[in-house]
């Protein structure tokens, strides 16, 4: 964050003009910023007497759908070399944009364009988010913090360790109550974790009574100082379901060594289908179903995610009884092939470590090839309230409701976004998709993310828009908006959908269009 978010103060409104200073009306802040110097939020100046929007707006170009690179369109004054141009596909996104705050104007672009014979609009602005926050989905088995546990980050509480998932630990940071419901220092830390997640930076966080973590979305986690590779294939049962086939006549016994489920080949279902014989092997552990148990050990970082060092340990006394005998071969491994160990009975039923066999070598890297990589994935979540739903409509529910019927297709810095059932307009977004540096903030502190709706445009005149504000896509090129910031076109994410196209499709296969 800048250093002036450091020493701001809340004040009252004064005057617009105090001296050489003029007063910002884009945020709740209302910084009073002197000629050549930026706000608190570092997203607004004072330029020669004029608040500009010290960013440009990005407008991005979708390529062709039969594929091929997107080649920028020429700029106005700029004369064509013969290359060809890009077809038209552009999508102006909030990036850049400015906001609608306080709320009783229109916001900064409101955009037409014709696609497939329709007009549609994009209505577009950059969204003050003070309830907001983070999923974040760490692929690994290890265990990194009990459900519930604490996340602090710069010393501060910003979250939570929340339900695991397979093969990733959970986390769900910020939130209005960690944003502005705690201390000042809390706020901050709360908003610059979010803000640095949001655009694809490095954060570290420390869980209570669990691991350091460095999350960055699309990249490795690091628990403990350790870069994470892959994830894990299954649990323990599921390994043993996957591979026993390849197991079979090579090994007697095979352990498959989990936090959640670990698994026996000999009494498995799989094992018993193939025909495997008894083994007499015991684990401590409780057993869940034949070949299946729980609670082997405590999660950890260890084997499976376990706090296991030594994979013997969870084996009790072999019984020649039900199979067990001198020579019996073993194969004890963790859910990604990471940790292995290779075993033969003496005359005492006793497990003994011999040098890893060749003739398992390939199962063992059976399992390796089919881990995914590790990787952070972080997904903005925020509820769009009163401001940016007023610079939408006269009647903003309208807008909520055109969102729900599936006539409004709602995208983050032109990325196609989860609208969650049930009230209001809460979203989620992969910041992956998301041009980066796309996420700002304001001090108060709050997250400031780009928003975009699109709709036909005899739905938005229908639901109280504000029609005389339209504008075409040539016309914001020309001359921008009112915070008077240059137009940077830029190549869209290929993977992202050209949303007013996105929009008549889903709206023609829901019958909402």
């Amino acid at each position: 964050m800048s250093e002036l978010a450091e020493r701001f103060e809340i004040h009252d409104p004064g005057e617009k003009q105090v001296a050489e200073k003029i007063r910002c009306d884009a945020c709740p802040v209302m910084c009073y910023i002197a000629d050549g110097r930026t706000g608190a939020c570092d997203r607004y100046g004072n330029v020669g007497g004029r608040i500009v929007r010290m960013d440009p707006l990005t407008i991005l170009d979708h390529a062709a759908e039969t594929g091929g690179a997107v080649v920028p369109f020429v700029a106005e004054g700029e004369a064509w070399n013969g290359e060809l141009v890009n077809t038209g596909r552009r999508f102006v996104t909030a990036i850049g944009a400015g906001t609608t705050y306080p709320d009783y104007k229109p916001a900064p672009f409101i955009v037409s364009q014709e696609v497939e014979g329709v007009d549609l609009v994009t209505v577009v602005t950059e969204g003050i988010f003070s309830y907001c926050g983070v999923k974040v989905k760490i692929d690994t088995d290890r265990h990194i913090g009990d459900e519930t546990a604490i996340v602090h980050s710069q010393g501060e509480a910003i979250g939570h360790v929340t339900t695991g998932e397979y093969g990733s630990q959970m986390l769900s940071l910020g939130g209005v109550h960690h944003l502005t419901g705690g201390s000042k220092q809390e706020g901050r830390a709360t908003c610059d974790a979010l803000l640095n997640l949001c655009n694809r930076k490095p954060v570290e966080l420390a869980i209570d009574g669990g691991a350091t973590v460095i999350v960055e979305a699309g990249k490795p986690p690091v628990i403990d100082g350790k870069v994470e590779h892959r994830m894990r294939v299954g649990c323990g049962s599921a390994t043993i379901g996957m591979f026993a086939t390849q197991w079979r006549g090579l090994v007697d016994e095979v352990v498959v060594v989990d936090d959640h489920i670990t698994g026996v080949v000999s009494e498995h279902q799989a094992g018993k289908v193939l025909g495997w014989e008894d083994t007499g092997i015991k684990i401590i552990g409780r057993r869940s179903t034949p070949g299946r148990y729980f609670k082997v050990s405590e999660p950890g970082l260890g084997w499976g995610g376990t706090t296991i060092s030594d994979p013997l340990s969870i084996l009790g006394d072999w019984n020649a009884k039900k199979g067990a005998r001198p020579g019996l071969s073993l194969l004890m491994v963790s859910t990604t092939g990471e940790q292995f160990a290779y075993y033969e009975l003496d005359d005492e039923l006793r497990p003994v470590q011999k040098p890893f066999p060749e003739r398992l070598q390939k199962t063992v890297g059976l399992i390796e090839d089919n881990c995914e990589p590790a990787l952070c994935t972080v997904l903005f979540i925020g509820g769009a309230g009163g401001s940016l739903r007023a610079g939408v409509t006269e009647n903003p529910v309208n807008l909520t409701r055109s969102v729900q019927g599936l006539r409004t297709y709602v995208t983050v810095g032109g990325a196609p976004v989860y609208v969650w059932p049930g009230g209001g307009i809460t979203l989620m977004v992969d910041v992956t998709r998301v041009p980066e540096g796309a996420f700002g903030y304001v001090p108060t502190p709050a997250l400031v993310a780009p928003i975009e709706f699109t709709m036909r445009r005899d739905d938005y005149v229908r639901l109280g828009g504000y029609e005389n504000e339209i504008r075409s896509v040539e016309d914001v090129l020309a001359k921008g908006g009112e915070y008077l910031n240059p137009r940077s076109n830029t190549g869209a994410p290929v993977n992202n959908p050209w949303p007013p196209l996105a929009q008549l499709r889903r709206a023609a296969a829901n019958g909402a269009g």
